[in-house]
């Protein structure tokens, strides 16, 4: 239901508010990019249970990992150790699958029960899941991950995947149980699924105003609007309007799809954890091979998908958080990128990425991030770095 609606809220953000917005976002060069991504760095310090070191390290995990393979500015080989399959660096996919679902895979299998302790009772689950009450409470947190979403798919190149982090990052930090998290709480579901579908509307913002693809997804896109003679951009809205009104027809159709889909298929879908064990975590492995396969069709990336698994597995079992492991990786290229890209423009001066209005402004937020973490820790169980 949340995914829905922040769906549809990112789907009248996109008609309402698009040529505006994008332009805003034009006007970001590499000094606000890379001020952008620290801040959304410094966030994993919520992330991490009560250590701000251990979610830092993690990060930096996640940024050499994606230093493998060509440099982005001058194509400079890195860490590849002489292998050609390296020279790309790891793709997303096999990283993700990885370190989320086949690490938890290898520490479930350490369980050697082969039933889940506990039933699920599936003559409860009425409706959507979720009481009129529960609803209520979890708006303020929907309208705000929402938000979050609709504004990072908005900026060029970061992609929904990170809105759906730091929604996830704010939820916990602002919430009065963040214990909690990471064991199916509802806040950490609604942040999470309000942001991952309103960042959709966001990152047609761009393409569609300014002809710029916003992630990976909407550069697929773009490819099929020129394959058919159809040029995003400024003149976009003028010129194809059946194409512009067609879009955000698709797009409410899709959401209103998804949204039925899910209401009949809910106990359905619940049925699957009633599989025993033994049965479904070969099923799953197999799944995440083939959808490892399927990005490139490079046997290397199954290989990248057993790295990752093992790396996450030993990140739980010295628990070390995994989520900044994403970020980091996810965001490291970027904040590379344009750090070298504003170290040409200023001809080796860094103090412009400090000073600047903007970058000056998520410098404080970051900073004041950390603090209010560390002080959270200190306050609240005594742990302020390490613990």
């Amino acid at each position: 239901m949340f995914s829905f609606l922040g769906g549809l809220l990112s789907i009248a953000a996109l008609i309402l508010i698009a040529p505006p917005l994008a332009e805003i976002a034009l006007r970001f060069g590499p000094m606000e990019y890379f001020s952008i991504t620290m801040f959304a760095l410094t966030l994993i310090s919520s992330l991490s249970e009560g250590s701000i070191i251990k979610g830092m390290l993690s990060a930096l995990l996640g940024i050499s990992v994606a230093m493998v393979g060509s440099a982005p500015i001058d194509a400079y080989a890195r860490f590849t150790f002489g292998m050609d399959q390296l020279n790309a660096g790891f793709n997303l996919l096999p990283a993700l699958i990885g370190l989320f679902a086949v690490s938890e895979i290898i520490k479930i299998s350490e369980n050697k029960i082969n039933s889940l302790s506990k039933k699920i009772s599936i003559d409860k689950v009425k409706g959507f899941g979720f009481s009129l009450k529960e609803f209520a409470n979890q708006f303020w947190n929907f309208l705000r991950s929402s938000f979050i979403g609709i504004g990072i798919g908005i900026l060029l190149g970061i992609g929904g995947g990170t809105g759906n982090i730091v929604a996830y990052a704010t939820a916990k930090n602002q919430s009065k149980t963040p214990e909690k998290f990471g064991k199916g709480t509802p806040e950490g579901v609604v942040a999470s699924e309000s942001a991952n579908n309103a960042a959709v509307g966001g990152a047609l913002v761009p393409l569609m105003a300014l002809g710029i693809p916003g992630d990976t997804v909407t550069a697929m896109l773009i490819g099929g609007l020129v394959i058919h003679g159809i040029q995003p951009g400024p003149l976009f809205f003028s010129q194809n309007t059946d194409i512009v009104y067609g879009i955000f027809a698709a797009l409410i159709i899709a959401n209103i799809a998804m949204i039925i889909f899910l209401f009949y298929g809910m106990k359905i879908f619940i049925k699957i954890l009633s599989i025993p064990r033994h049965l479904l975590l070969p099923i799953i492995i197999v799944l995440c091979a083939v959808g490892a396969f399927a990005e490139n069709n490079r046997v290397f990336d199954m290989g990248a998908l057993l790295f990752f698994g093992i790396l996450g597995y030993v990140l739980i079992k010295l628990k070390f958080p995994i989520t900044p492991v994403i970020l980091g990786f996810i965001l490291g290229p970027i904040a590379e990128t344009n750090l070298r890209r504003g170290l040409m423009a200023t001809q080796g001066d860094f103090l412009p990425f400090l000073i600047s209005p903007i970058p000056l402004l998520f410098w404080s937020i970051a900073l004041l991030t950390v603090v209010l973490k560390a002080w959270k820790n200190y306050r609240g169980k005594g742990d302020v770095l390490y613990d």
